[in-house]
């Protein structure tokens, strides 16, 4: 089976949890390629090429979603990419005590099963 690539989109504030997805992802049989795409600098255009090219080469994206979201530009802009390379998207909430809400991201609860039937219908 080819494996499915994913890009992940996160607030920087929530580094630590796009870490614990690819630990997540590490630990199984897993059905995708993860691609890392940490903000290190400035949102630049150089930055958004290199980052579409990324979308563009992946089957899904993935958005951690949390308050942290709201305020994340490069977080909004990666969304809205996606939307434009029309590529089908999953929200997952990075807290389970944080419910927020990113308008037309349809977000559920953060599970091995729910990432799992996303990716399988990439």
């Amino acid at each position: 089976m080819m494996n499915k690539v994913i890009f992940i989109a996160f607030a920087i504030e929530d580094e630590r949890q796009r870490d614990f997805l690819k630990g997540q992802s590490l630990l199984t049989h897993s059905p995708f390629e993860y691609i890392d795409m940490s903000v290190k600098e400035a949102y630049d255009t150089d930055w958004k090429t290199k980052v579409r090219t990324r979308i563009r080469r992946s089957n899904g994206v993935i958005v951690l979603v949390s308050k942290n979201s709201a305020a994340s530009s490069g977080q909004k802009w990666e969304i809205e990419c996606a939307r434009e390379e029309d590529k089908k998207i999953l929200g997952i909430w990075a807290y389970k005590d944080d419910r927020s809400v990113i308008a037309g991201v349809n977000t559920q609860a953060w599970t091995w099963a729910g990432i799992t039937a996303f990716i399988d219908s990439l």
